[in-house]
């Protein structure tokens, strides 16, 4: 190992994940040098193709890279690839290696060391693909927000107060948000009933165990409000994720994508009428409503 490559350390997010926890990679050494090497700025991203990744979409929205080690003068100590494209503070140009995503998830590139099921990298490939189709056609659209109130029980759509950039954001996920229920433990469905769901992602194994929650499974809801608690969403990315959506006030639903803000549209850019019918990317399954009765439920 080169002496000057000894102190380099990476920390490898890969933001994927909604319900559970994204993976992380840690390079070393050599490996973290000739990452550093391929992620080099190269040229600036021009006006007409600088098209950030749109913030809380469900499914893949980039490596994020820490270096926690010795640093390297050409990239800040945290920054965001996605397709080729490099995000960070003073930062919008395109990788030296601009398929490095393809690499990383090769059998020979760092991905191996993540200890998941065989289809995590191909289902990590046909993300990026994917991503990478909805930035191209990805425009922000006006958004209408009803302020009528169709559902009095329900909680209010208050973004700024989950949307801090830190505590409350980072460590509560899509399920705290549904519940509207902080624990700051990016909370699993059943965990608190002593339920592990963690091998399998599938709505027979995850709606039973948000029931030890003490959700109320409601299959037949009809996307219609309750008359008591509030009216809640599960579906599936299948054998890989979670993700829970919750139905405000205004019979408009908001969701948070895993540690990203709080958001009231799809991955398409538009407001959710019904989650059943929403772009919900690689979340292709739904599994059922729920309602949720405030100050019944325990989730950790």
């Amino acid at each position: 190992m080169d002496r000057q490559n000894y102190m380099l350390k990476l920390e490898i997010v890969i933001d994927i994940f909604s319900g559970r926890k994204n993976p992380v990679i840690e390079l070393k050494g050599d490996e973290a040098a000739e990452t550093l090497e391929r992620l080099k700025p190269s040229r600036k991203l021009k006006k007409d193709d600088l098209v950030p990744p749109p913030t809380s979409t469900l499914g893949y929205r980039g490596l994020i890279i820490k270096q926690t080690g010795n640093k390297s003068k050409d990239l800040p100590t945290s920054f965001r690839l996605v397709n080729g494209d490099l995000f960070g503070p003073r930062l919008s140009h395109r990788a030296t290696d601009e398929n490095y995503e393809d690499f990383f998830c090769s059998t020979k590139g760092p991905i191996r060391k993540i200890d998941l099921r065989k289809n995590f990298p191909g289902f990590v490939r046909k993300e990026i693909k994917r991503f990478h189709q909805l930035r191209e056609e990805y425009k922000v659209k006006p958004i209408r927000w009803p302020s009528r109130i169709l559902c009095e029980c329900a909680p209010l759509y208050e973004p700024q107060w989950w949307n801090d950039g830190g505590q409350k954001q980072l460590n509560n996920n899509c399920y705290n948000y549904s519940t509207n229920y902080r624990t700051d433990t990016f909370a699993q469905p059943g965990q608190a009933a002593g339920i592990d769901i963690s091998n399998s992602y599938y709505c027979p194994t995850v709606r039973p165990a948000a029931v030890a929650d003490d959700l109320i499974d409601k299959p037949n809801a009809h996307n219609k409000c309750p008359k008591e608690g509030h009216l809640a969403a599960l579906v599936i990315a299948p054998d890989s994720d979670f993700h829970w959506y919750r139905k405000g006030r205004n019979g408009h639903w908001t969701h948070k994508p895993g540690s990203t803000q709080v958001t009231n549209i799809d991955n398409s850019g538009v407001t959710i009428s019904d989650p059943r019918t929403a772009d919900r990317g690689p979340y292709t399954d739904f599994c059922t409503f729920m309602v949720v009765m405030h100050g019944h439920i325990k989730i950790s």
